[in-house]
Protein backbone atom coordinates (compact mmCIF):
# COMPACT_ATOMS: atom_id res chain seq x y z
CA UNK A 1 0.00 0.00 0.00
CA UNK A 2 1.39 3.35 -0.66
CA UNK A 3 2.48 5.88 1.75
CA UNK A 4 -0.49 8.82 1.32
CA UNK A 5 0.36 12.09 -0.32
CA UNK A 6 1.69 15.36 1.47
CA UNK A 7 -0.84 17.88 2.74
CA UNK A 8 -1.81 21.09 1.82
CA UNK A 9 -4.01 23.54 3.61
CA UNK A 10 -5.79 26.64 2.22
CA UNK A 11 -7.58 29.16 3.69
CA UNK A 12 -11.78 29.07 2.72
CA UNK A 13 -12.33 32.34 0.72
CA UNK A 14 -14.92 32.07 -1.71
CA UNK A 15 -18.94 30.19 -2.04
CA UNK A 16 -17.09 26.62 -3.75
CA UNK A 17 -14.39 26.11 -0.56
CA UNK A 18 -17.09 26.86 1.90
CA UNK A 19 -18.79 24.53 0.65
CA UNK A 20 -16.40 21.81 0.62
CA UNK A 21 -15.73 23.12 4.48
CA UNK A 22 -19.40 22.09 5.49
CA UNK A 23 -18.88 18.73 3.23
CA UNK A 24 -16.20 17.24 5.04
CA UNK A 25 -17.69 15.48 8.09
CA UNK A 26 -20.01 13.61 5.57
CA UNK A 27 -17.28 12.49 3.47
CA UNK A 28 -14.85 11.18 6.30
CA UNK A 29 -18.00 10.41 8.44
CA UNK A 30 -20.32 8.54 6.16
CA UNK A 31 -19.91 4.93 6.83
CA UNK A 32 -19.83 5.42 10.68
CA UNK A 33 -23.01 3.99 11.42
CA UNK A 34 -23.69 6.50 13.91
CA UNK A 35 -22.71 9.32 11.96
CA UNK A 36 -25.37 11.87 11.45
CA UNK A 37 -24.89 14.25 8.44
CA UNK A 38 -25.85 17.70 9.54
CA UNK A 39 -28.18 19.50 7.16
CA UNK A 40 -26.05 21.41 4.35
CA UNK A 41 -28.47 24.36 4.44
CA UNK A 42 -28.43 25.09 7.94
CA UNK A 43 -24.93 24.49 8.27
CA UNK A 44 -24.36 27.19 5.63
CA UNK A 45 -26.37 29.79 8.04
CA UNK A 46 -24.15 28.78 10.94
CA UNK A 47 -21.00 29.70 9.16
CA UNK A 48 -22.74 32.83 7.23
CA UNK A 49 -20.49 35.88 8.52
CA UNK A 50 -23.97 38.11 7.73
CA UNK A 51 -26.51 36.00 9.76
CA UNK A 52 -24.70 34.36 12.71
CA UNK A 53 -24.20 37.25 15.24
CA UNK A 54 -20.81 35.28 16.89
CA UNK A 55 -19.05 37.11 14.03
CA UNK A 56 -19.88 40.44 14.94
CA UNK A 57 -17.63 40.09 17.69
CA UNK A 58 -14.77 37.58 16.97
CA UNK A 59 -12.43 37.01 14.06
CA UNK A 60 -12.60 33.93 12.34
CA UNK A 61 -10.75 32.02 9.93
CA UNK A 62 -11.60 28.69 8.07
CA UNK A 63 -8.72 26.26 6.34
CA UNK A 64 -9.22 22.99 4.92
CA UNK A 65 -6.64 20.37 4.31
CA UNK A 66 -6.66 18.37 0.58
CA UNK A 67 -4.06 15.48 -0.03
CA UNK A 68 -4.05 14.92 -4.13
CA UNK A 69 -6.34 17.93 -4.33
CA UNK A 70 -9.40 16.25 -2.23
CA UNK A 71 -10.64 17.34 0.65
CA UNK A 72 -9.25 15.47 3.64
CA UNK A 73 -9.88 17.80 6.71
CA UNK A 74 -10.72 21.40 7.93
CA UNK A 75 -10.41 23.24 11.19
CA UNK A 76 -11.18 27.33 12.22
CA UNK A 77 -9.69 29.54 14.38
CA UNK A 78 -11.30 32.09 16.29
CA UNK A 79 -10.55 35.08 18.46
CA UNK A 80 -13.47 36.42 20.67
CA UNK A 81 -13.27 40.23 21.32
CA UNK A 82 -15.67 40.00 24.20
CA UNK A 83 -13.67 37.16 25.69
CA UNK A 84 -10.52 38.64 26.14
CA UNK A 85 -12.41 41.60 27.44
CA UNK A 86 -13.73 39.33 30.16
CA UNK A 87 -10.34 37.16 30.76
CA UNK A 88 -7.65 39.36 29.02
CA UNK A 89 -5.58 35.58 28.73
CA UNK A 90 -4.81 36.00 25.14
CA UNK A 91 -6.78 32.86 24.75
CA UNK A 92 -7.71 31.77 21.29
CA UNK A 93 -10.25 28.90 19.94
CA UNK A 94 -10.30 26.13 17.26
CA UNK A 95 -13.30 24.07 16.02
CA UNK A 96 -15.01 22.32 13.78
CA UNK A 97 -11.99 19.87 13.15
CA UNK A 98 -12.07 17.04 11.25
CA UNK A 99 -9.35 15.07 9.77
CA UNK A 100 -8.65 11.87 7.31
CA UNK A 101 -5.06 11.06 9.67
CA UNK A 102 -2.65 12.29 11.86
CA UNK A 103 -0.94 13.90 9.41
CA UNK A 104 -4.08 16.49 8.29
CA UNK A 105 -4.83 17.29 12.36
CA UNK A 106 -1.15 18.64 12.53
CA UNK A 107 -1.68 20.19 9.22
CA UNK A 108 -4.33 21.89 10.52
CA UNK A 109 -3.25 22.62 13.50
CA UNK A 110 -0.21 24.51 12.44
CA UNK A 111 -2.28 26.93 9.97
CA UNK A 112 -4.14 27.57 13.09
CA UNK A 113 -1.90 27.96 15.42
CA UNK A 114 0.34 30.33 13.17
CA UNK A 115 -2.76 32.16 12.68
CA UNK A 116 -3.46 32.71 16.31
CA UNK A 117 -0.05 33.32 17.50
CA UNK A 118 0.17 35.85 14.73
CA UNK A 119 -2.71 38.01 16.24
CA UNK A 120 -0.93 37.66 19.69
CA UNK A 121 -2.88 34.90 20.78
CA UNK A 122 -0.85 32.55 23.45
CA UNK A 123 -3.31 30.07 24.17
CA UNK A 124 -5.03 28.05 21.90
CA UNK A 125 -8.16 25.68 23.77
CA UNK A 126 -11.04 23.91 21.99
CA UNK A 127 -12.79 23.06 20.03
CA UNK A 128 -15.65 25.29 20.18
CA UNK A 129 -18.18 25.38 16.97
CA UNK A 130 -17.58 27.95 16.95
CA UNK A 131 -18.58 29.62 20.60
CA UNK A 132 -19.33 27.82 23.87
CA UNK A 133 -23.11 28.76 23.43
CA UNK A 134 -22.93 26.41 19.84
CA UNK A 135 -21.31 22.99 19.57
CA UNK A 136 -18.57 22.30 22.45
CA UNK A 137 -16.01 19.67 22.57
CA UNK A 138 -14.66 16.17 21.24
CA UNK A 139 -16.62 13.64 21.38
CA UNK A 140 -14.46 10.77 23.40
CA UNK A 141 -16.98 8.70 25.09
CA UNK A 142 -20.10 7.50 23.57
CA UNK A 143 -19.46 6.91 19.87
CA UNK A 144 -21.83 3.51 19.51
CA UNK A 145 -24.79 5.96 19.60
CA UNK A 146 -26.24 8.92 17.16
CA UNK A 147 -25.33 12.67 18.42
CA UNK A 148 -28.79 14.53 19.47
CA UNK A 149 -29.56 18.02 17.91
CA UNK A 150 -26.90 20.71 18.22
CA UNK A 151 -23.97 17.79 19.09
CA UNK A 152 -21.02 16.75 17.76
CA UNK A 153 -20.02 12.97 16.65
CA UNK A 154 -16.67 12.13 16.09
CA UNK A 155 -14.58 9.11 15.49
CA UNK A 156 -12.99 7.47 18.47
CA UNK A 157 -9.66 8.25 16.61
CA UNK A 158 -9.80 12.15 16.75
CA UNK A 159 -8.58 12.46 20.67
CA UNK A 160 -5.47 10.49 20.36
CA UNK A 161 -4.75 12.53 17.10
CA UNK A 162 -5.47 16.12 18.77
CA UNK A 163 -3.49 14.56 21.83
CA UNK A 164 -0.35 13.82 19.42
CA UNK A 165 -0.82 17.77 18.36
CA UNK A 166 0.69 18.89 21.96
CA UNK A 167 -2.62 19.40 23.27
CA UNK A 168 -4.22 18.02 26.93
CA UNK A 169 -7.40 17.63 28.64
CA UNK A 170 -8.78 20.82 30.29
CA UNK A 171 -12.41 19.85 30.71
CA UNK A 172 -14.83 17.34 30.22
CA UNK A 173 -18.41 18.30 29.25
CA UNK A 174 -21.05 15.67 29.56
CA UNK A 175 -24.35 14.40 28.50
CA UNK A 176 -26.79 12.93 30.01
CA UNK A 177 -29.37 9.83 28.94
CA UNK A 178 -33.19 10.24 30.80
CA UNK A 179 -35.52 7.35 30.20
CA UNK A 180 -38.92 9.87 30.82
CA UNK A 181 -41.07 7.20 31.94
CA UNK A 182 -38.72 7.13 35.02
CA UNK A 183 -41.21 9.48 37.79
CA UNK A 184 -39.84 11.38 39.98
CA UNK A 185 -38.29 9.67 43.04
CA UNK A 186 -39.23 9.75 46.33
CA UNK A 187 -36.36 12.03 47.38
CA UNK A 188 -36.80 14.60 44.87
CA UNK A 189 -40.59 14.49 45.14
CA UNK A 190 -39.75 15.55 48.92
CA UNK A 191 -37.71 18.10 47.78
CA UNK A 192 -40.37 19.60 45.53
CA UNK A 193 -42.96 19.45 48.44
CA UNK A 194 -41.16 21.38 50.62
CA UNK A 195 -41.57 24.50 48.54
CA UNK A 196 -45.12 24.57 49.04
CA UNK A 197 -47.16 27.40 47.74
CA UNK A 198 -44.46 30.10 46.73
CA UNK A 199 -43.35 28.64 42.89
CA UNK A 200 -45.86 28.14 39.96
CA UNK A 201 -44.73 26.60 37.39
CA UNK A 202 -45.99 27.05 33.91
CA UNK A 203 -45.12 26.27 30.30
CA UNK A 204 -44.53 29.14 27.36
CA UNK A 205 -47.96 30.29 25.89
CA UNK A 206 -47.77 30.94 22.30
CA UNK A 207 -49.04 34.23 22.38
CA UNK A 208 -46.24 35.36 24.37
CA UNK A 209 -43.75 33.29 22.88
CA UNK A 210 -41.00 35.91 22.74
CA UNK A 211 -41.55 37.25 25.25
CA UNK A 212 -41.11 33.84 27.77
CA UNK A 213 -37.90 33.27 25.65
CA UNK A 214 -36.03 36.31 25.94
CA UNK A 215 -37.28 35.87 29.83
CA UNK A 216 -35.29 32.51 29.76
CA UNK A 217 -32.52 33.37 27.66
CA UNK A 218 -31.50 36.31 29.95
CA UNK A 219 -31.84 33.99 32.83
CA UNK A 220 -29.79 31.60 31.22
CA UNK A 221 -27.51 34.46 30.75
CA UNK A 222 -27.50 35.30 34.60
CA UNK A 223 -27.24 31.23 35.62
CA UNK A 224 -24.44 30.47 33.74
CA UNK A 225 -22.41 33.81 34.00
CA UNK A 226 -19.91 31.98 36.42
CA UNK A 227 -19.25 28.48 34.06
CA UNK A 228 -15.67 28.26 32.48
CA UNK A 229 -15.23 30.31 29.56
CA UNK A 230 -19.08 31.52 29.85
CA UNK A 231 -19.59 34.62 27.54
CA UNK A 232 -23.30 36.31 27.69
CA UNK A 233 -24.92 36.32 24.67
CA UNK A 234 -25.59 39.02 23.20
CA UNK A 235 -28.79 40.76 22.32
CA UNK A 236 -28.24 40.07 18.70
CA UNK A 237 -27.36 36.42 19.68
CA UNK A 238 -30.73 36.06 22.24
CA UNK A 239 -32.63 37.52 18.89
CA UNK A 240 -30.94 34.70 16.61
CA UNK A 241 -31.24 31.88 18.89
CA UNK A 242 -34.75 32.09 19.56
CA UNK A 243 -35.46 32.96 16.07
CA UNK A 244 -33.42 29.72 15.05
CA UNK A 245 -35.23 27.00 17.81
CA UNK A 246 -38.74 29.07 16.93
CA UNK A 247 -39.90 26.63 14.69
CA UNK A 248 -38.52 23.88 16.67
CA UNK A 249 -39.68 24.56 20.31
CA UNK A 250 -42.77 23.28 21.45
CA UNK A 251 -44.01 25.73 23.80
CA UNK A 252 -45.07 22.57 26.36
CA UNK A 253 -42.00 21.34 26.40
CA UNK A 254 -40.46 25.38 27.85
CA UNK A 255 -41.09 25.23 31.14
CA UNK A 256 -40.93 28.52 33.77
CA UNK A 257 -41.12 28.24 37.48
CA UNK A 258 -42.20 31.90 39.23
CA UNK A 259 -40.86 31.61 42.97
CA UNK A 260 -42.92 34.58 44.98
CA UNK A 261 -44.53 35.56 41.42
CA UNK A 262 -40.53 36.22 39.75
CA UNK A 263 -38.80 34.33 36.98
CA UNK A 264 -36.48 32.17 38.71
CA UNK A 265 -35.78 28.94 36.80
CA UNK A 266 -36.80 27.22 33.22
CA UNK A 267 -35.90 24.72 31.39
CA UNK A 268 -36.92 23.68 27.61
CA UNK A 269 -36.14 20.74 25.51
CA UNK A 270 -35.81 20.21 21.55
CA UNK A 271 -36.97 17.46 19.36
CA UNK A 272 -34.07 15.73 18.28
CA UNK A 273 -34.14 16.80 14.57
CA UNK A 274 -31.46 14.02 13.90
CA UNK A 275 -33.31 11.08 14.50
CA UNK A 276 -35.53 12.78 11.27
CA UNK A 277 -32.58 13.87 9.29
CA UNK A 278 -30.30 10.72 9.46
CA UNK A 279 -30.90 9.12 6.49
CA UNK A 280 -31.21 12.65 4.23
CA UNK A 281 -26.82 12.25 4.23
CA UNK A 282 -27.01 16.22 4.50
CA UNK A 283 -29.66 17.14 2.33
CA UNK A 284 -33.18 18.82 1.85
CA UNK A 285 -33.94 18.20 -1.99
CA UNK A 286 -35.23 16.99 -4.13
CA UNK A 287 -37.86 15.15 -1.00
CA UNK A 288 -35.70 15.27 1.81
CA UNK A 289 -37.65 18.87 2.78
CA UNK A 290 -40.73 17.07 2.61
CA UNK A 291 -39.98 13.77 4.74
CA UNK A 292 -38.42 16.36 7.38
CA UNK A 293 -41.47 17.73 7.50
CA UNK A 294 -43.79 14.97 7.77
CA UNK A 295 -41.56 13.15 10.48
CA UNK A 296 -41.29 16.06 12.73
CA UNK A 297 -45.12 17.31 12.28
CA UNK A 298 -46.70 14.16 11.44
CA UNK A 299 -45.18 11.01 12.82
CA UNK A 300 -42.91 12.80 15.11
CA UNK A 301 -39.75 12.11 16.69
CA UNK A 302 -39.11 10.11 19.86
CA UNK A 303 -36.34 11.29 21.11
CA UNK A 304 -34.88 15.29 22.63
CA UNK A 305 -32.56 17.00 23.57
CA UNK A 306 -32.79 19.91 26.79
CA UNK A 307 -29.76 22.08 25.66
CA UNK A 308 -30.71 24.88 28.05
CA UNK A 309 -31.51 24.91 31.90
CA UNK A 310 -30.91 27.74 34.33
CA UNK A 311 -31.48 28.58 38.07
CA UNK A 312 -32.03 32.08 39.43
CA UNK A 313 -28.31 32.69 40.62
CA UNK A 314 -29.58 33.92 44.26
CA UNK A 315 -31.45 30.94 44.85
CA UNK A 316 -28.80 28.68 43.10
CA UNK A 317 -27.26 26.13 45.05
CA UNK A 318 -29.90 26.14 47.75
CA UNK A 319 -32.53 23.90 49.09
CA UNK A 320 -35.30 26.13 47.19
CA UNK A 321 -33.12 26.48 44.21
CA UNK A 322 -32.42 22.88 44.14
CA UNK A 323 -36.37 22.19 44.24
CA UNK A 324 -37.12 24.67 40.80
CA UNK A 325 -34.54 23.06 38.45
CA UNK A 326 -36.04 19.42 39.56
CA UNK A 327 -39.73 20.99 38.84
CA UNK A 328 -38.66 22.26 35.70
CA UNK A 329 -36.80 19.12 34.38
CA UNK A 330 -40.03 17.51 35.52
CA UNK A 331 -42.45 19.54 33.85
CA UNK A 332 -40.77 19.10 30.71
CA UNK A 333 -40.67 15.59 31.05
CA UNK A 334 -44.23 14.52 31.54
CA UNK A 335 -45.21 16.84 28.70
CA UNK A 336 -42.65 15.00 26.59
CA UNK A 337 -43.80 11.96 27.77
CA UNK A 338 -47.85 13.13 27.09
CA UNK A 339 -46.60 13.63 23.44
CA UNK A 340 -45.20 10.71 22.77
CA UNK A 341 -41.04 10.86 23.80
CA UNK A 342 -39.44 8.15 25.02
CA UNK A 343 -36.03 9.20 26.24
CA UNK A 344 -34.20 12.68 26.34
CA UNK A 345 -30.60 13.79 26.98
CA UNK A 346 -29.38 16.38 29.29
CA UNK A 347 -26.51 18.12 27.92
CA UNK A 348 -24.05 19.52 28.21
CA UNK A 349 -23.16 20.14 31.88
CA UNK A 350 -19.34 20.74 32.98
CA UNK A 351 -17.70 17.69 35.14
CA UNK A 352 -17.01 19.87 37.62
CA UNK A 353 -20.46 21.09 38.04
CA UNK A 354 -21.73 18.98 40.59
CA UNK A 355 -24.71 20.73 42.26
CA UNK A 356 -26.82 20.30 38.49
CA UNK A 357 -24.88 16.90 37.96
CA UNK A 358 -26.43 15.67 41.53
CA UNK A 359 -29.86 17.11 40.17
CA UNK A 360 -29.86 15.33 37.38
CA UNK A 361 -29.20 12.28 38.93
CA UNK A 362 -31.50 12.23 41.54
CA UNK A 363 -34.07 12.27 38.69
CA UNK A 364 -33.11 9.63 36.87
CA UNK A 365 -30.01 10.58 34.32
CA UNK A 366 -27.33 8.61 33.78
CA UNK A 367 -23.84 10.02 31.61
CA UNK A 368 -23.95 8.67 28.19
CA UNK A 369 -21.66 10.66 26.58
CA UNK A 370 -18.38 12.77 27.03
CA UNK A 371 -16.80 15.53 25.28
CA UNK A 372 -13.70 16.89 26.38
CA UNK A 373 -11.97 20.61 25.95
CA UNK A 374 -8.13 21.10 25.36
CA UNK A 375 -5.82 23.79 25.40
CA UNK A 376 -1.93 24.18 23.98
CA UNK A 377 0.37 26.84 24.94
CA UNK A 378 1.22 28.46 21.66
CA UNK A 379 4.95 29.10 21.04
CA UNK A 380 6.18 32.20 22.76
CA UNK A 381 3.60 32.02 25.00
CA UNK A 382 4.69 31.98 29.29
CA UNK A 383 3.71 29.17 30.71
CA UNK A 384 1.88 25.92 29.82
CA UNK A 385 -2.13 25.02 29.08
CA UNK A 386 -3.84 25.27 32.54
Amino acid sequence: MSEPGPVTVVAVSDHASLDAFIDVPRRLQRTDPAFVAPLALERREALDRARNPYFRHAEVQFWLALRDGRPVGRISAQIDRLHLAKFADATGFFGLIEGADRAVFRALFGAAEGWLAERGMGRAVGPFSLSVNEESGLLVEGFATPPMVMMGHAPAAYGGHVEACGYARIKDLLAYDYDIATPLPEGARRMVARVGDRVRVRAAIRKTYDADVAAALALYNEAWAANAFALPLTEDERRHMAASMKPLVDPDLLALAELDGRLAAFAVALPNINEAIADLDGRLLPLGWAKLLWRLKVRGVRSARMPLMGVRPDVAGTPVGAALAVMVIDAVRTAALAKGYARAELSWLLEDNLPVRRLVEAVGARVAKTYRLYAKALPGAAGAAA
